[in-house]
């Protein structure tokens, strides 16, 4: 009887790990590449056969004629995505508010006539490290030094950050956020 009992329990596991650990992945796999090719695969942006990032993924950029994006706290580089964590730095933590402090002087420096309040994503890192989108209320604060770093108006690079602008889910939840990496490809194509 030990062995007839055995032997099922044996059999039962091979066709459950057949269809849990083959089948199963196959199938949605198959689903996925099918109706969500892009989606599965990372949402890739690619710029003339190259790949230049993921819609997913922040990136660094510093300059002052580029849109900038949340702080990242990965280490032993900044959007290590093999590394995504935030820096775990509590708001009682003196290192805390001299990140905050330094990051605020150098968006005052990059532009000194900008008198709006600092949004409080642009001075803070996100719990990832990744986080590829800012607030609207970021993203406006940075125009004018753009416009002014790349000869453009206030309203072509306003025009450029609403056209990257993802709104509330069904309407209703969330806050519009603005994808980094695709306002800095617009910017750099000249797409108007």
């Amino acid at each position: 009887m030990f062995r007839e009992q055995l032997k099922s329990a044996i059999l039962v596991f091979i066709i459950l790990t057949i269809i849990t650990g083959v089948l199963y992945p196959l199938f949605v796999t198959g689903i996925a590449q099918a109706f969500f090719h892009t989606k599965a695969n990372g949402s890739l942006i690619y710029r003339d056969r190259n790949l230049i990032g993921s819609a997913l993924i922040g990136q660094p950029f510093d300059e002052p004629r580029y849109l900038w994006g949340r702080l990242s706290a990965t280490s032993p580089v900044p959007y290590n995505s093999s590394s995504s964590s935030g820096s775990n730095i509590g708001p009682s933590n003196p290192a805390l508010l001299e990140a905050v402090k330094a990051r605020i002087e150098k968006l005052r420096a990059a532009d000194p006539k900008n008198k709006m309040p600092i949004p409080v994503d642009l001075v803070t890192s996100s719990a990832s490290g990744l986080d590829p989108h800012i607030s609207l209320a970021g993203a406006y604060y940075q125009i004018s030094r753009i416009a002014k770093h790349r000869g453009l108006s206030v309203s072509v690079v306003k025009n450029i950050i609403d056209r990257n602008t993802d709104g509330r889910l069904f309407g209703l939840i969330g806050e519009p956020v603005v994808n980094v990496l695709k306002v800095n490809m617009d910017l750099d194509s000249g797409k108007i």
